[in-house]
This record gives C-alpha cells, sequence and structure tokens, in this order.
C-alpha cells in the first residue's frame, strides 16, 4: 500500500514543525510549503532536514496561497491525500496594521485553495486552522461550535471569511473540509512576537541579566491556553474520521496575562514580578478580546481527544526552554 501523502501550508511554523513531526513518525510523506524569501526562515523544521530518517519523506516546496497558479501547480504535481491549511498572518495586534495583507492572506489565500482542489477535483481531505479569536467579542461563555462568531480584528473576520468558505465548499462540492477552531495554544517553539514567549523569553532573560523589563500591552486578557503538540494530534484526527466537521479544541480553562507573567516569575524565585513589567499602550488592540474559554466536548466525545498539559505546566515547559537557551539549568 501506497504511503499516505500530506501537504502542509505553513510548515515552517510552530503547528506545522510540530504536524510535520506527528505525520512523518505515523509513516507519511510529508510536503511543506515555504515561501520564497532572501532568508531561510526554518528553524523550527532543521532537525527534520537534516536528519537522513526523513529524506525520502519530507519534502520541502515553493509557493504561496495568494498566488493561484503556483498553487494549481503544485496540488496537481502532488496530489496529497491530506492538505492542512495552517499558512497566514497569524498575529492579531499586526492584522491592525496590515489589514489587506491580512485579508488576502488569511481569508482570501483559502479561497485560492478550495477553488484549486474543487477545480482539479483532488479526492483529497482538508484541515483549515480557524481560531477562537472568530468568537472576538464572545456571545456565550464557554464557547462551543454553535456560538456565534463576533470578530474585533483584520484577522478575526478574515478567518471567519475562511471559515465560512470551507463550510460551503463542503456543502456545494461534497468537499471533506474540517474548520478546527483551535483556542491559544503554545510552546518553546512560539513566534517571539506573541504574548506567552515574549514573557517567558523576557523572564528568562531577566534573571540572565540581559534585561530589566519586559514591555506589555492588556494584562487583563484572559485566554485558553493549550499545548500545541496536543492541538496538532487533534487537526490529523478531524481528518481521520468518516465524515467532515467542525471542532473546537481547547482545554476548558482561561487564565488572565497577567496570570502567566505572575506565574513565570513565580518560577524563578520572584515575587514582586511588577517592577520588571512596563505597560505600553502600543500593545493595546483598538478593539479587543477580553474573555476566550473553549468548551471541546465534542472533540472528546468524537475525535477521542483530550488535553493533557495545563497552564502551569505548559509554562514551565516554554519557561525551561528559555532558561536553557541562555546557558541557565532551570530550579524547576
Amino acid at each position: 500500500m501506497d504511503k499516505k501523502k500530506a501537504l502542509i501550508l505553513g510548515v515552517t511554523g510552530q503547528d506545522g514543525s510540530y504536524l510535520a513531526e506527528l505525520l512523518l513518525s505515523k509513516g507519511y510523506d510529508v510536503y511543506g510549503v515555504v515561501r520564497r524569501s532572501s532568508s531561510f526562515n526554518r528553524a523550527r523544521i532543521e532537525h527534520l532536514v537534516a536528519d537522513e530518517k526523513y529524506r525520502e519523506t519530507f519534502h520541502l516546496e515553493y509557493g504561496d496561497l495568494v498566488e493561484s497558479q503556483g498553487l494549481f501547480r503544485l496540488l496537481s504535481k502532488i496530489r496529497p491525500d491530506e492538505i492542512y491549511n495552517l499558512a497566514a498572518q497569524s498575529h492579531v495586534r499586526i492584522s491592525f496594521d496590515l489589514p489587506h495583507y491580512t485579508a488576502m492572506t488569511t481569508g482570501v489565500g483559502t479561497l485560492n485553495l478550495l477553488e484549486a482542489i474543487s477545480i482539479l477535483k483532488l479526492p483529497t481531505k482538508l484541515y483549515q486552522a480557524s481560531s477562537s479569536e472568530m468568537f472576538g467579542k464572545v456571545q456565550e461563555v464557554p464557547q462551543k461550535e454553535t456560538t456565534p462568531f463576533y470578530p474585533r480584528s483584520p484577522y478575526a473576520t478574515a478567518k471567519v471569511f475562511a471559515y465560512w468558505s470551507v463550510v460551503n465548499y463542503r456543502e456545494a462540492y461534497g468537499m471533506f473540509a474540517c474548520n478546527g477552531i483551535l483556542f491559544n495554544h503554545e510552546s518553546p517553539r512560539r513566534g517571539e512576537n506573541f504574548v506567552s514567549k515574549k514573557i517567558t523569553k523576557g523572564v528568562a532573560e531577566i534573571v540572565a541579566g540581559k534585561r530589566s523589563i519586559i514591555e506589555l500591552g492588556n494584562l487583563d486578557a484572559q485566554r485558553d491556553w493549550g499545548y500545541a503538540p496536543e492541538y496538532v494530534d487533534a487537526m490529523w484526527r478531524m481528518l481521520q474520521q468518516e465524515k467532515p466537521d467542525d471542532f473546537v479544541i481547547a482545554t476548558g480553562e482561561t487564565h488572565s496575562v497577567e496570570d502567566l507573567v505572575r506565574e513565570s516569575f513565580a518560577l524563578v524565585g520572584i515575587d514582586d514580578w511588577k517592577k520588571y513589567v512596563q505597560i505600553d499602550p502600543r500593545y493595546y488592540r483598538p478593539t479587543e478580546v477580553d474573555l476566550l474559554i473553549g468548551d471541546a466536548s465534542k472533540a472528546r466525545r468524537v475525535l477521542g481527544w483530550e488535553p493533557k498539559v495545563k497552564f502551569n505546566e505548559l509554562v514551565k515547559i516554554m519557561l525551561r526552554e528559555d532558561l536553557k537557551d541562555l546557558s541557565i539549568t532551570p530550579s524547576f
């Protein structure tokens, strides 16, 4: 029996790198799409590229969601069994500064992908990375698959467009296409301009004497934080079902940004964290999302998926790696 072929758009990101590892461990041929750039942004997947054991099963291809002709050529060449669309301009605050670019990559890019699959009549299964940010000004607590969307950023509105495009192509053309509405999920591979990484890396650098303060925005925002490797497992499970459907993936617990700050400093023995944190209005969003907490009971029931890493352990995992990167041995 031939190996399954999976195509990952956004393979160089946090989720893409963990998903590539997962699929390779399951015996897939994995094709990762990277954008052409003057500098390599492949730190998260370098270990896979360098591993001799994946020389025949891990492949990188150039492509971009906004360039539909290249997308057609790529899909025609690979004809993947599964496609995971994790590509996007994914930073919420930056989406206010780059609304058109965000709409094109995050929203229209997904439409380009759906149209290519439809025209080529590929019998592929598609996973679309949807986001808890779509709930925005939340209409109920906790948020589940039937909760109405109320997006509060250009990023979130683009994700809502992509979400409904997936539903429409599924219903119009019988396409196997799923939306995973993932709540915040973090890891040591999280980008440095995301608040979770900014905090844990900042605390490690304060311990190392490399900085004196961390500049942050809204400390009151509450989020449902999970562990990224567990969340990519949920993505894979969605595409193994008999029928396509949409799922909320979350821990069901909410914590504030301040909780994350306090926990990170406490782990390194600093109780008076306030003298190391400076609030900078530049990091406030024009419209804020105050409270996100997901109900993943459908994923538990249908997918058999369960989050195991809780908030405190997640902070430890991230901070340990940031300290090790600075040659500091963690004491926890």
